[in-house]
């Protein structure tokens, strides 16, 4: 395999990379989304420079794919937190598990999403929507919604999905220390809203070391949703490099929080 074979590959291992070079169209992807309101000292703790905690407040989210380009379906669990970055509000993506390989691989090194491998489930219990999430063998998460019980406006349910997005993307080098560390933006495109729905929600989450989404404890149920759509998701772009940042910049950045 010479030069130029190598190049063209998108990941390892190079007779059977673990993604596809393909861009993810997801048909018929299902959200249920709580927003919950949780301790500021806790979302300080995690939420890193030079983003800007807005409020106290934490979307839970457990997604089912229906069909996806060159991954097929499957569903995926995590937290997102509301934030600010200069003047637009976002999200960071604080964590997310999934019970596909390929798709982790791939989020992980291509976008920096920040994936773990994780069982999610997302379906129908007679009157309720439930969403749940096992680490291993234990449960973490447990999330239930009225079904259907009041339509939510199609405008806001784009609003909710099409928030922009952003991760923290850290490559380690051959010493140990970051290669790169960067900040990176990315936000969902050709979005189609087929089905909106609110409702009562609530949410428990459970103390897991390798799963610590009830480090961001759940002090009250603000909104839930459920929402159907098709979505395209756009490529990351770097916002800031934490190892091009000046000392006082850093500082300056701190002192703004």
């Amino acid at each position: 395999m010479n030069r130029e074979q190598i190049l063209r590959s998108v990941s390892t291992p190079l007779t059977a990379p673990a993604y596809a070079p393909a861009a993810a169209r997801f048909t018929n992807r299902e959200y249920l989304n709580i927003v919950y309101r949780t301790d500021p000292e806790a979302l300080r703790a995690v939420v890193p420079e030079p983003l800007r905690i807005t409020e106290p407040l934490v979307r839970f989210e457990v997604m089912k794919m229906g069909d996806v380009t060159a991954y097929g379906p499957y569903v995926e669990a995590g937290q997102a937190i509301p934030v600010r970055f200069g003047d637009e509000q976002g999200e960071y993506l604080h964590a997310m598990y999934l019970d596909n390989f390929p798709a982790t691989a791939a989020g992980r090194e291509v976008s920096a999403y920040p994936k773990a491998m994780g069982t999610p489930a997302l379906y129908a219990d007679h009157a309720a929507l439930v969403g749940t999430l096992d680490y291993g063998s234990l449960r973490v998460a447990t999330a239930t919604m009225g079904y259907k019980h009041h339509p939510l406006d199609p405008a806001l349910a784009h609003e909710q999905v099409a928030v922009p997005t952003y991760m923290l993307k850290i490559v380690p080098g051959y010493d140990g220390a970051p290669r790169v560390c960067e900040l990176v933006r990315t936000q969902i495109t050709d979005l189609v809203v087929t089905e909106a729905y609110t409702g009562p929600a609530r949410l428990q989450l459970f103390e897991h070391v390798l799963a610590p989404l009830a480090d961001l404890p759940v002090r009250e149920i603000v909104s839930a949703s459920h929402i159907i759509t098709d979505l395209t998701l756009s490529q990351a772009v770097p916002v800031h490099d934490y190892l091009a940042e000046r000392p006082e910049t850093a500082k300056e950045d701190a002192s703004c929080r």
